[in-house]
């Protein structure tokens, strides 16, 4: 197995990852920085399919706290509140570092202030956006800084296995798979950076890009860290429906759509979402979901299953001025989003749990550390539009700045335990020798079951029983051979095994997360336990992996210490 020595290991080159860099090289410019990313650098991952935009409160009527409340409220008082207010306190000088020092030119109002659009579940318009195309300008400026600071690069490298040190006292490294040639690859740190991103595509309808696959929150629990926050899965309301046999069906019709004023049709092309709540279209994510959901089970769908979204009221013009990148994707698919209507369904979207970390992103394995979606606790059970890609560069920077200072007071590099590394390498090669199967067979099954049992709305009846149909797919999965073994370059098969393979241990944590919160909060909704509970006496809950293999799930309580429920009043 070749070796590679970094001083910081960045996994991951999306907002979180590709932030953490920059920070990292700044405050430590003679370190050794290496960016790990499944595919190329600037290409690929979450952040920059993000085309909503970004939450801050800089406008006047706004305020830190003001938002800080709605990301509390938003996520139904489930949000460690450190970290919440580390998100919304950051993203004020996150958003200028972004404008001002990496060169991102964000839409403006005439007097030339940064225009801020209405997202659903805020009570200010507080969205900084690039018209409907946010995420590739952020992307394109970080990834233009990360390769002219000097950063390495590992593309077409996906990590397989966190490599804990040989005495048990923190990480040594990551084994990955160099994708283009097959080859196993020890990168020995000092820093690990888990910034992979999560990505819900074990539902079948879903928006993140193909490469997420839930990697980085399935090695964490092999590695025996503590997850939180498993069952809120973010289904966002308006994926776009283009039919069965298509990919683009579940990509995104952002939340601006609805901020705007757009409106949702039933089958019968009548508005509904006031049915289910006051605000209408503009409620949080979960509720619309569950609207929409709920629209679909009593037969008033359109023609492929889900609702329409409508925009023609609002001008023909106005629409495709204002969301010109969103107009002309359902113009290739058949759909005229300015004039007509266009069919959605609840997609799959974001993962609000993740890996535990603290404000500094440090994590319960010394030297290892982790920023953005592959975390939890900042959102709680549902995140605002707004606040994803406020979470990836706010904790990212942060990261970046920790592991410099980790490296500082003297990090050293540890020896690895080499009964994991050849663990990790058996793993990888499990389906090698296998005979062909159907592993797409595997994959379609896991997404049905993870939407039909585990999705928008939830009971015991029906999670009680996809734990034991999820081990006869991994058993299924673990018949299967990928065929060609001697070809293990660019070998799309052998990596989508590995997907499933990831996505069926995640697919565990969400459910047993699920069955043990007894009450409804966000997107996590039961219609056999509907009420929120009392909200004072919050629990989250926490999985992991036991020695015998087992998922053990025990809930804490939530520590209200800026805010308690009922009261506006911020501890500083």
């Amino acid at each position: 197995m070749r070796e590679i020595k970094t001083d910081i290991l960045i996994m991951g080159s999306g907002g979180a990852g590709l932030f953490a860099a920059v920070h990292a090289k700044a405050a430590a410019p003679d370190a050794d920085v290496t960016v790990a990313v499944k595919g190329l650098l600037g290409k690929c991952g979450c952040t920059r399919m993000v085309q909503g935009g970004y939450n801050v409160a800089m406008a006047d009527g706004d305020s830190v706290e003001r938002h800080f409340m709605d990301t509390i409220e938003g996520g139904k008082w489930l949000p460690d509140q450190d970290l919440a207010w580390t998100l919304v306190s950051t993203a004020v000088e996150r958003i200028q570092e972004l404008e001002n020092e990496l060169g991102c030119f964000f839409d403006r109002n005439p007097d030339g202030t940064i225009h801020q659009k209405a997202f659903a579940g805020q009570t200010f318009d507080r969205t900084v956006h690039k018209g409907d195309l946010t995420g590739i300008e952020i992307i394109n400026r970080l990834a233009e800084r990360v390769w002219a600071s000097g950063v390495n690069r590992l593309e077409e490298h996906r990590a397989i296995e966190l490599i804990p040190a040989r005495n048990g006292d923190g990480i040594a490294g990551v084994v990955m798979i160099d994708m283009r040639s097959g080859e196993r690859v020890f990168v020995h740190a000092k820093a690990v950076l888990l910034a992979t991103g999560g990505g819900p595509t074990m539902y079948r309808y879903h928006t993140p890009s193909g490469d997420k696959s839930c990697d980085g929150m399935a090695m964490a629990l092999r590695a025996g860290l503590e997850l939180r926050d498993m069952e809120m899965v973010q289904f966002h309301p308006t994926g776009l429906l283009a039919g069965p046999d298509t990919r683009m069906t579940g990509t995104v019709l952002e939340e601006g759509l609805r901020g705007a004023g757009g409106h949702l049709l039933n089958g019968d092309r009548e508005r509904f979402m006031f049915n289910y709540d006051e605000r209408g279209e503009r409620a949080t994510r979960d509720i619309v979901s569950r609207g929409i959901f709920e629209e679909m089970r009593q037969g008033r769908s359109t023609p492929n299953g889900g609702v329409y979204i409508s925009m023609a009221h609002l001008g023909v013009d106005k629409v495709r001025k204002q969301f010109k990148g969103m107009v002309e994707r359902c113009a290739d698919c058949g759909f005229d989003l300015a004039g007509g209507m266009v069919e959605v369904v609840p997609t799959a979207h974001y993962m609000m749990g993740g890996v535990r970390f603290t404000p500094d992103c440090s994590t319960s394995l010394p030297g290892l550390f982790a920023a953005g979606e592959d975390t939890g606790g900042v959102h709680g059970a549902n995140r605002l539009g707004g606040n994803g890609v406020a979470n990836s560069t706010v904790f990212g920077g942060i990261a970046g700045d920790t592991m410099a200072a980790w490296l500082k007071n003297g990090a050293e590099f540890r020896e690895p335990d080499q009964a994991v590394i050849e663990q990790a390498e058996a793993r990888c090669r499990a389906p090698l020798d296998n005979p062909p199967g159907d592993l797409f067979a595997v994959q379609s099954a896991l997404r049905d079951l993870m939407w039909e049992d585990v999705g928008i709305i939830r009971s015991r009846e029906r999670l009680s029983g996809v734990h034991a149909r999820l081990d006869a797919l991994e058993a299924e999965l673990d018949t299967i051979g990928i065929g060609g073994a001697d070809e293990l370059g660019y070998n799309v098969t052998w990596h989508e095994w590995l997907n499933v393979k990831n996505q069926l241990l995640v697919s565990r944590a969400i459910t047993s997360s699920a069955l043990q919160r007894e009450n409804s909060r966000g997107a996590h909704y039961r219609e056999d336990f509907p009420d929120t509970g009392d909200l004072e006496s919050s629990t989250f809950t926490c999985v992991r992996l036991s020695g015998d293999g087992e998922l053990r799930v025990t809930e804490e309580p939530v520590v209200h210490n800026r805010v308690t429920p009922g009261k506006t009043i911020i501890k500083e």
